[in-house]
């Protein structure tokens, strides 16, 4: 018989473990105790917590959003939600740990994780999407309406030099050029900013925020508007506009609120960022228009712009009206994902009444490989 080996034996606790643990014990039987009080005043008297959705379905049964909604409600009740805020403050002080979603790079360098996510099945997901795009081309070209699709590139992979040892992946490295060349091969007018934004470096993105800075909104903004001087779309009504620049202020950086730290003093968070905003006047112009038509279809926009909230940051709408001296429609969606705001521009009263000529798609490059669930979308039959 061999003999066992010694580093798989038992290790007898310490007189001092021995001592402590009935302590342990019990206040782990108070916290247990404390949180289901405290779901259940939530739940039964406080009437602020809804488990179950109004019109509860077996689809929602069978997908698990009845499960993920009562998480959600439970994880908003106030203990569960400071104990949450008590954690991730501890970890962040100390050891540097910013929770699941948020990476650090060098100092003052914050990165989304979602950026440095290799995907399983990830060409699949990108050529779904991609084969979406191309359906709603065709459907948007019956209706004479032109696509361009504009692909913002990864923070990571543009502000490189402040990932200090922050792995990303190569297999990363190809995903945007080969998105774009499969749009492209398909008569797609696709744009991908990397070329624009890799000399600005880390000046194009924000510290703290997954988002770019005003410089590389700016710079964005001039490319997508020569882009759109190569389309056989001429941008109205036309429209000046003046910038200026305000003082620097504070900008709180959606990073550290993601990371759950947002609610500590300013000089334990990570280094906090000023930024000086620009804003944006149009001149008036009225004198050059018809009386008649003042508040006529002729000063409707006819370019809309969907996509997600890099559209709605660093003021790159105003950059990209001023760009293309006209006034746009910005139907881009916070938090929309791939085709979140595509989904409810295309199927609303706005685009059904007032159609574009020009419909200008951002996609940010992490969501381009994620799992892609079909959507009932205007060009497929039976579609409303």
């Amino acid at each position: 018989m061999s003999k066992k080996d010694s580093s798989l034996a038992p290790v007898m606790p310490s007189a001092m473990m021995i001592r402590l643990s009935p302590l342990a014990g019990w206040v782990m039987l108070a916290f247990m105790l404390s949180g289901l009080g405290f779901n259940l005043w939530a739940m039964l008297v406080s009437g602020k917590v809804q488990l179950l959705p109004e019109t509860p379905s077996w689809a929602d049964v069978r997908s698990g959003e009845v499960t993920h909604r009562i998480a959600r409600e439970l994880t908003a009740v106030p203990f569960a939600k400071r104990a949450a805020d008590l954690e991730r403050a501890a970890s962040w002080l100390a050891i540097g740990d910013l929770g699941p979603r948020v990476r650090q790079g060098c100092p003052g360098w914050l990165f989304l994780a979602d950026e440095l996510q290799v995907h399983t099945q990830a060409q699949h997901n990108a050529q779904a999407r991609a084969d979406k795009v191309r359906a709603l081309n065709g459907w948007l070209a019956g209706r004479g309406i032109e696509l361009l699709v504009v692909l913002v590139p990864d923070k990571s992979r543009i502000a490189a030099e402040q990932l200090c040892g922050l792995p990303r992946s190569p297999a990363l490295a190809p995903r945007v050029a080969q998105w774009q060349g499969s749009l492209q091969q398909a008569g797609i007018a696709t744009l991908d900013l990397t070329a624009t934004l890799q000399p600005l470096g880390s000046a194009a993105y924000l510290r703290t925020d997954t988002h770019w800075s005003e410089t590389g909104a700016a710079a964005a903004a001039q490319r997508v508007a020569k882009a759109v001087a190569g389309l056989a779309v001429t941008p109205s009504p036309l429209k000046q506009w003046s910038r200026s620049v305000g003082a620097e202020q504070v900008r709180p950086g959606d990073l550290v609120r993601l990371a759950g730290i947002d609610w500590l003093p300013i000089a334990l968070q990570p280094a906090v960022e000023r930024v000086a905003a620009s804003q944006f006047s149009a001149l008036d112009e009225a004198a050059g228009v018809e009386a008649e038509d003042l508040f006529g279809d002729s000063q409707l926009p006819n370019v809309a712009l969907i996509g997600t909230s890099f559209s709605r940051n660093s003021n790159f709408v105003g950059f990209l009206e001023q760009a293309l001296g006209t006034s746009l429609g910005n139907f881009a969606k916070d938090g929309g994902g791939f085709d979140g705001a595509a989904k409810d521009y295309l199927q609303s009263p706005a685009f059904e009444q007032t159609p574009p000529r020009l419909l200008i798609w951002e996609i940010p490059e992490r969501d381009l490989q994620t799992p892609f669930e079909d959507w009932s979308s205007p060009d497929q039959p039976g579609a409303h």
